[in-house]
């Protein structure tokens, strides 16, 4: 349990608050380039409790402003794109991405009140499918130089979904290694050979066995958590007997990532991203090792079950998230399909707008979320001190950041120390768009074969 000071420090992210002082020191997910398409690319966008506007102007650059315009604060999401820039709808006021004023159109032609005003602007960059913003006061850190930033935009596709409660609790399912043997549970495994694009449908390298049924069946994981440079990474093992052991590898990415592997060929990275306190979106990006990603695919898949222009789910708390007590009985374990989003968007939303933490008993299966949320305390901690926090990346130290290595195999109950590295490491040497290996993994690599 903790106190509701404790759960508030490490959940709210307003300008004023901590938390959102910490999450300012970082690039943030503002929406995705697919967003920004079409005749008239001017969105709104609400990110850390700030009401914003994004738009690409006629010379391709990418402005994020306030929404509210510096003449008399009418909304700027009703803009024109014109002359350079994005023009308010009331009088005519005229700003750029940098949130210059341009023009005034209804003072008089000497007037210097144009100089004087500036629109609040936030800069923009592309990475990944996604549009970044960095909401901070000083200079931007520089990004990881991990896989899904590295790998060309063949080999990777970007996506989102919104959920309906507070960032840490829908960020925290992701380092939670033990709920998949329930919440994910499928009574009847696919066909491995149709599982593209799906999670926990293949099988587990070095093997023919589907990860649903490995899950199903070896629900006591052994969870081991180790810090590193960029947050932490978790290795959990679920013994099948005393010579194969299924060995899963994920990774926390500070403040609100997380790294896992969907397939042998592809990993999933992803950001909860507060929207306000109580509401958030999830970016992905999927990262192919091997052959180039099936875009019109992945999209069709999930425009099967998000809806546009919101990117939410067709199943959510209005309509019970599909639950069907004939399926709970007779094919999944939540009876709400099977879309594992779905089952983790039911759970973390029953849990309330922001999760009571003072009400939680939490087990050995949660160490990484006492990890994680200690980790967590002490980065706040120190930018209210006035320090650089976790992955404030200059541009040497950004290129040391990479991988992070993440898989799912099944190995030697003996010998799986090494084992899931050397499949990382065969992984990443093989793909085509020549991903470095990390040199952590290598030296560990060479170091455990020595000894």
């Amino acid at each position: 349990m903790m106190s509701q000071e404790a759960n508030d420090l490490i959940t709210r992210t307003g300008p004023k608050d901590p938390a959102g002082k910490l999450m300012r020191m970082y690039w943030q997910p503002a929406a995705l380039v697919d967003e920004l398409t079409g005749p008239r690319p001017v969105k709104p966008v609400k990110l850390l409790g700030e009401n914003l506007v994004l738009f690409r102007d006629e010379q391709n650059r990418f402005g994020l402003m306030d929404r509210h315009c510096a003449h008399r604060g009418a909304d700027l999401a009703f803009g024109r794109l014109e002359n350079g820039g994005l023009r308010c709808a009331f009088h005519g006021w005229l700003f750029d991405v940098a949130g210059k004023c341009l023009e005034t159109p209804a003072e008089p032609k000497d007037s210097p009140l144009c100089k004087n005003v500036t629109q609040r602007a936030y800069p923009v960059i592309e990475k990944g499918g996604i549009l970044w913003a960095y909401l901070g006061e000083d200079e931007p850190p520089a990004f990881p130089e991990i896989d899904c930033f590295v790998a060309p935009d063949s080999h990777t596709f970007a996506f989102k979904g919104h959920i309906n409660c507070n960032w840490l609790q829908a960020l925290e399912v992701g380092i939670d290694p033990a709920h998949a043997s329930f919440l994910h549970r499928f009574f009847e495994d696919e066909d491995t050979s149709g599982a593209y694009g799906k999670q926990f449908r293949g099988a587990s390298a070095g093997s023919d066995l589907p990860m649903t049924k490995i899950l199903r069946e070896y629900d006591r994981p052994i969870i081991n958590v180790e810090h590193t440079e960029y947050g932490l990474r978790l290795i959990t093992l679920r013994e099948i007997d005393a010579e194969q052991t299924h060995v899963r590898v994920t990774n926390q990415l500070v403040p609100h990532g997380f790294v896992i592997p969907m397939s042998t060929e592809m990993t999933i990275t992803q950001w909860h991203v507060p929207v306000d306190d109580e509401n958030c979106y999830w970016y992905a990006i999927f990262t192919s090792y091997s052959a180039p990603v099936d875009k019109n695919k992945m999209r069709d898949q999930r425009l099967e079950l998000y809806e546009l222009p919101d990117y939410k789910s067709r199943k959510n708390k209005t309509n019970d998230y599909g639950f069907d007590p004939h399926e709970q009985a007779t094919t999944t374990y939540t009876g709400m399909g099977a879309d594992i989003n779905v089952h983790d968007q039911w759970a973390v939303e029953s849990m309330g707008a922001i999760q009571d933490r003072t009400r939680e008993h939490l087990g050995t299966s949660d160490k990484a979320i006492v990890q994680y949320r200690r980790l967590l305390r002490q980065e706040i901690e120190k930018v209210a001190g006035g320090q650089k926090p976790m992955m404030f990346l200059d541009d040497a130290h950004a290129r040391s950041i990479q991988g992070p290595a993440t898989m799912d195999g099944i190995g030697p109950t003996r010998g799986w120390e090494t084992f899931w590295m050397e499949v990382d490491v065969k992984r990443r040497r093989s793909a085509p768009w020549a991903a470095p290996v990390p040199q952590e993994i290598a030296d560990k690599v060479r170091h455990l074969k020595a000894v």
